[in-house]
């Protein structure tokens, strides 16, 4: 048999966090995003699930094709926009809506040869400091976009960086309003956690959920993803290999990081940092064992992980173990909660799940 690891993404979950956006969103469009593969969990198996959404936006060529090729009809925005000159011949062959951040990205439209002109984004830095035009350049940068042959319609967009803390959207918002304000075109201005912090300030023709719909809080750990009534997407799970009996005094794995205080059952569960699971979890990282929440003792193997079994005394060969997400008996791991103890986001563990894990959608 297949080494017993599985990565699992339950569609009915996608199709609620999609609601819930759309809920907070009001009567914004939503757009669907799904760069990184969908982070992580895979473009072709969230496609449907999201299929009610306004557009999807992404990050390359290669997604955009996949998404079409999937038959979506509707928008797609490449984020970033485009990287070289010729990618503007994809976006004229699949009529892609691009960002546009820079100067070369505006010099490489105004020398396009297209019969049929683009849809662009023009991106504002309005304190994030990453891509886009700053607010004292971006309405030349409009103007010049504005004419050119090259561009039919030109929406504004900008990015927050601090949604999901104390500091909030409301510096960056005046600078975007105040800089936008007589501007023509449709704004996009909300991100996952703005959407659901920021709803009513945060409000414009497109929102941008991205997190959210893959049922992670984006601004845990002051709240987690039951209070925005969001739902886990992806289960890892896999199964116990072997079962150890410990005596006081025995060590666990590579570098004896675990001593045992005294006897003890420990459960080896096939999966490892090979399979993206974080090499920096230690010990006390939660696992469910049967639907029973345990902990993780020792180091990180390439393949194998150690498990406390002292809370499910009936666990053996074969038994359950879920690393993040929902056990078959209803018992939810936050991928929130996991990804604490391993001093990183959630974002980061769905996106790392590796490519010899088998992924299946439910």
């Amino acid at each position: 048999m297949p080494r017993p690891i599985l990565a699992t993404i339950h569609s009915a979950a996608l199709q609620h966090n999609l609601d819930r956006a759309r809920r907070a969103a009001l009567d914004s469009r939503v757009w669907a995003v799904v760069k990184a593969n969908a982070y992580g969990h895979g473009i072709e198996n969230v496609f449907e699930a999201f299929r009610a959404a306004d557009g999807f936006a992404l990050l390359d060529l290669n997604e955009a094709e996949r998404v079409r090729a999937l038959g979506w009809r509707g928008p797609v925005l490449l984020l970033e926009g485009v990287f070289e000159p010729r990618d503007l011949e994809v976006c004229s062959r699949l009529d892609l809506w691009h960002a546009v951040h820079c100067d070369a990205q505006i010099d490489w439209l105004a020398a396009h040869k297209t019969q049929v002109p683009h849809r662009v984004f023009l991106k504002m830095n309005s304190g994030m400091n990453r891509l886009g035009f700053t607010p004292e350049r971006f309405r030349a940068a409009w103007t010049r976009l504005n004419a050119l042959p090259q561009v039919d319609e030109i929406s504004l967009m900008t990015h927050f960086s601090d949604a999901d803390g104390p500091r909030g959207i409301a510096h960056q918002l005046e600078v975007f309003e105040e800089t936008t304000r007589d501007l023509p075109g449709e704004r996009s201005i909300a991100n996952s956690a703005a959407l659901l912090r920021h709803a009513a300030a945060a409000r414009a023709d497109w929102v941008r959920p991205g997190i959210l719909l893959y049922g992670s809080s984006p601004d845990f750990p002051e709240h987690d993803a039951a209070h925005w009534q969001l739902l886990p997407t992806m289960t890892l799970s896999t199964r116990l290999i072997s079962v150890q009996t410990l005596k006081a005094g025995d060590t666990i794995g590579y570098g004896s990081r675990f001593t045992a205080e005294g006897p003890m059952r420990i459960g080896v569960a096939a999966v490892g940092y090979a399979d993206g699971y974080p090499r920096h979890c230690d010990t006390g990282t939660p696992v469910l064992v049967n639907g029973v929440r345990t902990r993780m003792v020792g180091r990180v193997s390439m393949d194998m992980i150690t498990v406390d079994l002292t809370p499910v005394p009936d666990a053996g060969l074969g038994s359950d173990v879920t690393l993040w997400g929902r056990a078959s008996n209803g018992a939810v791991l936050s991928i929130d909660d996991v990804a604490k103890t391993a001093g990183t986001v959630g974002y980061e563990l769905m996106c790392a799940v590796a490519r010899r894990v088998p992924v299946v959608a439910d």
